[in-house]
């Protein structure tokens, strides 16, 4: 029965990041495909952790670690972007 209730989260998870890709692909205004992009980083870090329960090993959560962090960088690189324009700032006032 958890096993089926797994493999059912997974079936999910992949659907919604399917209709992800879509909205990034087709999104209206480029602060909704960062909102995607970053959701896309969230289901990818919960499908990892869902196969870590199912193949019953601890060998993924390094990897689920890194993903959260690289997302996390990516969008607050994104949102930085969005409002400044650049993202490393060359010149900085002293």
């Amino acid at each position: 029965m958890f096993q089926m209730i797994l493999v059912l989260s997974l079936g999910i998870i992949a659907l919604s990041s399917l209709l992800l890709i879509i909205r990034l692909i087709k999104g209206p205004s480029i602060p909704d495909r960062a909102i995607s992009l970053d959701a896309i980083g969230i289901n990818l870090i919960g499908i990892t952790a869902i196969i870590s329960v199912v193949l019953d090993t601890n060998a993924f959560l390094d990897v689920i670690l890194l993903l959260g962090i690289l997302a996390f960088i990516g969008t607050v690189a994104i949102a930085k972007f969005l409002e400044k324009g650049e993202i490393i700032e060359n010149d900085r006032d002293q």
